[in-house]
């Protein structure tokens, strides 16, 4: 399904070869825990959130363990933008695909590339949201969905078979 070199075949001297974003509550125990445990037994080091150290303060975590990633792999689902959390998160990956050259893969999962794109659908409603509770940062999330979109990924309408999990 995606080209992703094992550890053994990487010079990369980074802790995870795999990064993962995504909306809890939309793919966790469907299509993301199928990703990681697939990418597991290609012995691909990948991060998912539950490997946080208990007590560690989350945003650090999940900054450094961005930073510590060849990949960055965006599961862009329905609801991914109404979370502040993910589009945090998905500023510092794009920071780092940026700064650190970092790759970034998204797959839109059971979601409009264009809807992402455009911030169309319940990006549009999420956004509606977000302007009345943190104005501040709209401009920053709009701009990551943006370019996000605009990368080559993976769609889960386009590729169905590859997504029956």
């Amino acid at each position: 399904m995606f080209a992703i070199a094992s550890p053994s075949s990487s010079s990369s001297s980074k802790k995870y070869d795999v990064f993962l974003s995504f909306r809890g509550e939309d793919t966790r125990r469907s299509f993301t825990s199928h990703l990681h445990t697939a990418l597991c037994l290609r012995d691909i080091e990948t991060y998912i959130d539950y490997e946080l150290p208990k007590g560690d303060d989350i945003s650090q975590s999940l900054v450094q363990a961005i930073q510590d990633s060849s990949i960055s792999v965006v599961v862009l689902s329905q609801n991914y933008a109404s979370s502040r959390w993910c589009l945090n998160e998905l500023v510092q990956i794009l920071r780092c695909k940026e700064h650190q050259g970092q790759l970034v893969i998204p797959i839109f999962y059971q979601v409009d590339p264009s809807h992402v794109r455009k911030q169309g659908g319940a990006y549009k409603e999420a956004f509606v949201e977000h302007l009345e509770k943190n104005s501040e940062k709209v401009k920053e999330w709009r701009q990551a969905l943006f370019e996000i979109a605009n990368l080559a990924g993976w769609d889960s309408c386009k590729y169905r078979s590859l997504f029956i999990l």
